[in-house]
């Protein structure tokens, strides 16, 4: 396993703490972590670094930016997705955490009298 992908887990496993609906799957033959059975992210796919579901304004926001680089794993750009080659712990964190809001956001429970 790359440093990347260590430190990407670490994070996965923080936000596990944090909240759990944040899970390991698997996507196009890899692990990944999910929120609530979605996808929110992965490491390690063809040297992208991290790739992680964001909303697209967001995601065009990183590109432009020079951060990020689109994410297309077949040639198909994935608009919700951004790939984020250079490990940086602070800015992996981050962007995890908005992927969660994102991928899953907060709803009411039934005990809230919804």
């Amino acid at each position: 396993m790359s440093e990347a992908d260590e430190m990407f887990w670490e994070l996965v496993d923080e936000l596990r703490f944090a909240d759990s609906r944040v899970e390991e799957g698997t996507i196009m033959g890899s692990r990944c972590a999910r929120v609530c059975g979605e996808f929110l992210a992965l490491t390690g796919f063809k040297d992208s670094g991290l790739v992680v579901k964001l909303p697209r304004d967001r995601v065009d926001e990183l590109v432009a930016a020079g951060t990020g680089r689109p994410f297309a794993p077949a040639g198909r750009v994935f608009r919700e997705w951004v790939s984020v080659p250079e490990p940086d712990v602070d800015l992996w964190r981050l962007l995890l955490a908005e992927g969660v809001v994102f991928v899953a956001p907060s709803r009411p429970s039934s005990a809230d009298g919804v």
